[in-house]
């Protein structure tokens, strides 16, 4: 059976329309939805959604509402009109109620107002930051006054080692597009040492700076151009950005966004960008995948078998909707035919690899409560497998691995993160939020840290947690208002040791004045990094300058990585080869987990001793397996990454 998986990226026309309110629809954001496919579910661009929900921009929230035009209605284009000055006052006040996950920045934007003027209307917050459910006075616009128009002061800018068009546009608040306006020379490339003109009146440049410009320019190649490009969809995993991107395919961050326009307004999660096929793109050298710890050895034939949630009789039973329209719909369906087509490329890796190795692939037809597992197992005799990897639902991954107890069939949870009922034949494959706390606090011990903890007083279960199981570490003084106390946190701090800071808040301003304090520690000499436990969305946000997030190394606990290593491109290229698709994260984690199964039972040792003596580093995912009190075993690797000078993600040794 053959599965195409193919994702449609809308086309991005930039025009100027106006919809009647009247006609809008509403759209409530799912958890996982892309702009992409909401946009596709409408018939309308993801520009045309961006227009009215500006906030979008910056990422979809689950639960959220957006409006959607109605395409029914014919988009009326309008002329911009032109400003005139006038000398009536607005004297009305008005005000603005702040909603969950909304910041300074997506208020002042939504009412064209600066930081200053919304500060000083609203003292408190310098002094308690942005808070849910705060009533803010917003400040009328100032009137534009009449005055005689003088020359803008022309600002240059020289062009430095590994910077780009983006990079500069993005320092001084222009497009890529005003930028190579008023530097045409620069449109084929970008040289070091550049003059360009940032804004002001543009000057023709001298001869000396267009000679320049052109011997930088490398001369193109007529049998290049010809050639046919062909593309192919990649879906951005979260902590990607732009630098990491254009490394990763081999492109600059200008050529993505020509590709991808929507990338100018920043890079999402889930995003799906076009990018050039693998035959577009030179493929490295082929090596075998193998895992660390895996020995090429033949013991024999394996058999192991797949259970994985296709639920083909709704599919087949579905009288509405095609099998076509359903892939583009399902999202549980879309994951699991992504898991499984990660899975056939590490049964081909370790069949390449000497690995002999039956396999069989069952539809478990599951939903969180219910499966057909138990007459799987009973019709097919899987008692008589080597390992089950499947189901997906915690209560019937359970369920199997209690049928199959007695018979010592290893059976290995691939997705869920739950923690239940276990068996001493159940291995949970994701690491638990707890075992991702132990393992930073775990790290910062070894070096012989400072530890210190700024936990905002709303987050109770992670103050409780650090007391029960990480007594050395020392809590910052908040003020009786919930504040951070900047003079008691700088007191905590010692020169002869790493100073790790904890930061478990989602305040801004507790944030900005942590990471504020640091900073003027580590000009006083002091050796500090930032640490958080889990992913905060406010670090996310244009409140929070990333440069300095980069100052302070943000450090923190991941289940995965990003791995560029010859063996990892390897899986990719050869996915890519198999599907015309860059892998999705749960493709990855297909092909991790079955890989991982395979090089274990490869071994002179049962699945159960591979797991309590030795670890595997696979594409994105580590595998280190313990003995859980109750029985079974659930797994602890666990990446520590942090942010590294160059503005890449670098895993901490």
């Amino acid at each position: 059976m053959k599965y195409l998986f193919t994702i449609c990226l809308a086309a991005l026309f930039f025009t100027i329309t106006v919809f009647s309110q009247a006609k809008n629809v509403t759209h409530k954001v799912e958890k996982g939805e892309t702009i992409t496919q909401i946009a596709q579910k409408y018939s309308v661009t993801p520009h045309d959604i961006y227009q009215l929900n500006p906030d979008a921009v910056t990422g979809l929230k689950p639960n959220s509402v957006l409006l959607i035009p109605n395409k029914a209605s014919k988009p009326i284009t309008v002329a911009k009109p032109k400003v005139v000055p006038t000398t009536k006052i607005n004297t009305s006040v008005q005000t603005h109620k702040v909603e969950p996950k909304e910041t300074l920045f997506g208020i002042e934007k939504k009412y064209n107002v600066s930081d200053e003027a919304l500060k000083k209307t609203n003292p408190e917050l310098e002094k308690v930051g942005l808070e849910i459910g705060q009533t803010l006075t917003i400040p009328s616009n100032p009137v534009p006054k009449m005055a005689a128009p003088t020359p803008e002061k022309v600002v240059y800018h020289e062009v430095l080692p590994k910077e780009t068009k983006y990079s500069i546009a993005k320092q001084y608040g222009i497009t890529i597009a005003e930028l190579e306006k008023r530097n045409p020379e620069i449109i084929p490339n970008l040289p070091i040492g550049y003059k360009l003109i940032i804004k002001g009146n543009t000057p023709k440049p001298s001869k000396v700076e267009v000679a320049e410009s052109k011997k930088e320019t490398p001369k193109s190649n007529p049998a290049k151009v010809s050639k046919k490009i062909e593309y192919s969809n990649y879906e951005i995993k979260p902590k990607e950005t732009l630098y990491s991107l254009s490394k990763k395919f081999g492109i600059s961050q200008e050529e993505l966004i020509a590709l991808n326009p929507a990338l100018s307004k920043g890079v999402n999660d889930g995003m799906v960008l076009k990018i050039p096929s693998v035959n577009s793109i030179p493929q490295e050298t082929k090596k075998p995948v193998v895992s660390l710890s895996y020995k090429n050895a033949n013991h024999g034939r394996k058999k192991i078998a797949l259970l994985m949630p296709f639920n083909l009789p709704k599919i087949e039973s579905d009288t509405v909707n095609s099998t076509s329209t359903r892939l583009k719909k399902d999202k549980f369906l879309n994951m699991t035919l992504d898991f499984y087509s990660g899975a056939l490329v590490a049964i081909d890796s370790a069949r390449s690899l000497g690995i002999q190795v039956d396999v069989q692939l069952f539809d478990s037809q599951e939903t969180k409560n219910t499966s057909n597992v138990a007459s799987i197992i009973k019709e097919n005799h899987l008692e008589d497998d080597d390992a089950i990897i499947g189901p997906f639902y915690q209560n019937n991954i359970e369920k199997t691995a209690e049928i199959l107890a007695k018979n010592d069939v290893p059976v290995i949870s691939p997705l869920s993160k739950d923690i239940g009922n276990s068996s001493p034949n159940l291995y949970q494959t994701i690491p638990t939020a707890d075992v991702l706390k132990n393992a930073i606090f775990g790290y910062m011990n070894s070096k012989g840290g400072n530890s210190i903890a700024v936990v905002d007083k709303k987050k109770e279960s992670t103050i409780q947690f650090i007391k029960k199981n990480h007594k050395e570490v020392q809590f910052a003084t908040m003020n009786d208002n919930g504040s951070l106390s900047p003079e008691s946190l700088k007191k905590m701090f010692v020169k002869e040791r790493i100073n790790y800071v904890v930061l478990e808040t989602g305040n801004t301003m507790m944030i900005k004045l942590t990471i504020k304090t640091m900073l003027d520690a580590i000009d006083a000499g002091y050796n500090m990094q930032l640490v958080i436990l889990e992913p905060n969305e406010t670090l996310e946000t244009d409140e929070i300058n990333f440069l300095n997030l980069v100052k302070v190394k943000l450090m923190y606990p991941s289940t995965t990585r990003e791995n560029r290593s010859p063996e990892a491109l390897v899986f990719e290229n050869e996915y890519r080869k198999k599907n015309n698709i860059y892998p999705s994260s749960y493709a990855t984690r297909g092909f991790d987990v079955t890989f991982d199964t395979l090089t274990r039972l490869s071994h002179d040792k049962s699945y159960q001793e591979t797991a309590e003596t030795l670890t595997t580093d696979q594409v994105d995912n580590k595998f280190k397996f313990y003995r859980k009190e109750n029985g079974g075993y659930a797994n602890k690797g666990v990446f520590i990454l942090y942010y590294d000078t160059d503005l890449t993600i670098k895993e901490a040794k």
